[in-house]
């Protein structure tokens, strides 16, 4: 699905969760848009428990051991994926994981909006788990509170309340 129709269906769900549409189409897709257009693909296979939420994989820093960042990995296929649960969890002990395929745009707005995650790790290149690009949940936060911002002015009174909350 290319980035127009996945950020189309993020504008119409939106109302849904609290987020007025306008909101959607002029401060959060086009930040979502600018960092999906850097990405090599438009879906990437997640891992997921049973009970639909993300595998959170905590990782240190070498440096400062104490320093860890909570992330989420995005494959471009679904062996990548599975070879990847496989690795980090040999015998199958944890709760059962499903292999879910996100368009790239949702898998940004999901790691903005829950806040859980502080980076994504997209594996891009197939057969290779040692090399990855990192997004960073507190550079898409930050550029939707600028857009949110920037939007405040050109939305209705009524809605300013809300983009007051969102910022």
């Amino acid at each position: 699905m290319n980035l127009d129709n996945q950020l189309e269906i993020l504008a119409n769900d939106a109302p849904g969760h609290g987020v007025p549409i306008e909101i959607m189409e002029q401060a959060i897709n086009p930040v979502l848009k600018f960092f999906a257009s850097q990405q090599k693909k438009t879906d990437y296979f997640v891992l997921h428990t049973s009970d639909r939420h993300w595998i959170v994989t905590t990782l240190n820093s070498r440096k400062y051991p104490q320093i860890t960042k909570r992330v989420v990995y995005g494959f471009v296929s679904h062996q990548d994926a599975c070879d990847f649960q496989h690795t980090v969890d040999p015998n199958g002990i944890n709760s059962p994981i499903d292999v879910i395929s996100l368009p790239i745009t949702h898998l940004f707005f999901q790691m903005f909006a829950i806040c859980q995650v502080d980076s994504i790790i997209l594996m891009d290149k197939p057969n290779d788990k040692t090399q990855g690009v990192e997004i960073e949940r507190k550079n898409i936060d930050n550029m939707i509170k600028k857009q949110l911002q920037q939007v405040a002015s050109n939305i209705s009174l009524s809605s300013h309340r809300t983009i007051v909350d969102w910022a």
